[in-house]
């Protein structure tokens, strides 16, 4: 179980960081600056699963195989719950 744990966190971390760099590109290529682009970054790396309290979420959507509005909407609950629970 730890070791699987271990490869989760792995993954995610090695997908955030592309991630980041994909969101910072196309930021860079819609020529955004200062909160435009701060505010496309936020919503850039939510949509690809980076943020923490994004991660555990969208790998339950994975794991659901959901795609498109079902994965926005499930993400959207799965956020506010988690938002929630703190």
């Amino acid at each position: 179980m730890k070791k699987l744990i271990a490869l989760l966190l792995v993954a995610f971390s090695t997908g955030a960081v592309y991630a980041a760099d994909d969101c910072a590109a196309r930021a860079a290529e819609k020529k955004l600056a200062g909160a435009a682009k701060n505010s496309f970054m936020k919503k850039c790396q939510a949509d690809a699963g980076v943020l923490p309290e994004n991660a555990a979420c969208a790998a339950k959507a994975k794991d659901k195989k959901l795609a498109g509005a079902a994965k926005n909407s499930f993400m959207k609950k799965c956020t506010a719950d988690a938002a929630a629970a703190k």
